[in-house]
């Protein structure tokens, strides 16, 4: 008796449909196969040219990692698209003597992502991620650091609202 019902829990167990990870992930794979994501155009007044590739190869990579979907060109049961609209500087902190002593460079991406598999889960979010460094350091000298950074801090952000489901 208890070998049977030691079988039928463990048979229960294991037809259960949705991973969870502790990456957060919480995806049924048996409905939810592939995910389509667009490459983020820089839709920003002030451009860092390499920004763009470092924010699409970073986001595709965690998908890649963290996730058992295969990527699409076209009709993914998910879908992520977007831009990033936003990337600038602003004197976060000045020095006794009146100049300015940190800068904090904020980078904004908006998202739009679908769940065809079930559509109540569907949004169009902004998400956003700053860096502070001193000013007598240049720009030039930080920019891949920080950036790389801030895109990090953004797609953990997307991938938690599009597939952490919490």
């Amino acid at each position: 008796m208890k070998v049977a019902v030691m079988a039928t829990l463990v048979a229960i167990l294991s037809a259960c449909s949705v991973s969870y990870k502790f990456n957060g992930a919480s995806i049924d794979y048996t409905k939810t196969k592939s995910i389509q994501i667009a490459d983020f155009p820089i839709r920003s007044s002030y451009v860092w040219a390499p920004m763009g590739s470092i924010f699409n190869n970073t986001l595709k990579d965690k998908f890649a990692a963290q996730t058992r979907l295969a990527q699409v060109k076209r009709n993914g049961d998910l879908k992520l698209e977007g831009e990033i609209i936003r990337y600038e500087q602003r004197n976060k902190a000045v020095s006794s003597e009146g100049f300015s002593a940190m800068t904090e460079l904020t980078l904004t991406v908006n998202v739009r992502f679908t769940n065809n598999v079930n559509h109540a889960e569907d949004f169009e979010q902004q998400f956003s991620a700053s860096q502070s460094y001193e000013t007598t350091l240049s720009l030039n000298a930080v920019q891949e650091e920080l950036v790389t950074k801030m895109v990090e801090d953004i797609v953990s952000q997307i991938f938690n609202a599009a597939v952490a489901n919490w």
